[in-house]
């Protein structure tokens, strides 16, 4: 076990091209507001246009769409648990970077190190995400392309970059339960496209929920931490996170009840 920790670190952390990352506005992949904008603009429009022109063509077949769907959601599965791996050891195999200090950076801190390098490839997959939306829109799975999920998908690429440009304090621990929740989720998503659909559905919607809740615990801490400490890196991009996952939480919160409770209830009347 010693190592295969030693070899993940050396890989994950301690690599030249992570231990010396250093984010660095207009000069890092996707790091100015204009990337950003031209990015989310690109997103919605095409995801509205998409949506009206293949609402009068057919559908990908099945034999297409699931291979696609498959590797697609492998990718993401195994690109999530390298990013969790990733952004875990470099918070507890760091000798000055603990627990309290991912959720409070200090003000003066530098965007650069492993930390940072996992911010910024999680900000990239969020934009890799955008397949899942083109994938619906394919399949014609309209009811799939909710509000919800157009809002969720050019909100978090908006938040990730929030992260990085303000150094916002706590996102190592966004990046590693989101990721984790990730995981799951594509890891659901790639058994349904090879024919395994597995009965716990329901728990990626509930770790979502979970997921925000959390959250709102460490933003607790860190605003403990900001205003009865010497103060923490970032604390506007934190009240736009806190907003944004109010939102999530909602919706989310509104869709596990149509999808989930309000199903079990007819099936309880039904039964009756």
């Amino acid at each position: 076990m010693a190592s295969v920790y030693s070899t993940l670190t050396y890989w994950l952390v301690n690599h030249p091209n992570i231990a010396n990352f250093t984010w660095t506005e207009g000069e890092t992949l996707g790091s100015t507001v204009f990337f950003l904008s031209v990015v989310v603009s690109i997103y919605i429009s095409a995801t509205f246009i998409l949506r009206n022109v293949m609402a009068s063509l057919p559908s990908l077949g099945p034999r297409i769409l699931k291979p696609i769907t498959a590797i697609h959601s492998l990718i993401l599965c195994l690109l999530s648990l390298i990013m969790a791996v990733g952004c875990t050891l470099s918070i507890t195999s760091a000798p000055t970077t603990r627990f309290f200090h991912a959720t409070c950076f200090p003000v003066d801190i530098e965007p650069k190190g492993p930390v940072f390098f996992w911010a910024q490839v999680f900000y990239l997959s969020k934009i890799l995400e955008f397949g899942d939306t083109l994938l619906i829109i394919l399949g014609k799975s309209f009811r799939r392309l909710s509000f919800l999920h157009v809002y969720h998908h050019a909100t978090v690429l908006i938040m990730c970059f929030i992260w990085l440009r303000t150094r916002q304090s706590m996102f190592p621990v966004g990046v590693v339960t989101n990721s984790m929740v990730h995981v799951l989720m594509y890891g659901y998503y790639f058994m349904c496209a090879v024919g395994c659909r597995p009965r716990w559905k329901r728990l990626v919607t509930d770790f979502q929920l979970v997921q925000f809740v959390f959250g709102f615990g460490i933003l607790a801490l860190m605003l403990s931490q900001h205003f009865y400490g010497s103060g923490c890196s970032g604390i506007w991009g934190s009240y736009f996170t806190a907003a944004f996952n109010a939102s999530l939480l909602a919706l989310f919160f509104n869709f596990r009840s149509k999808n989930y409770v309000k199903k079990t209830t007819e099936m309880i009347n039904k039964l009756a």
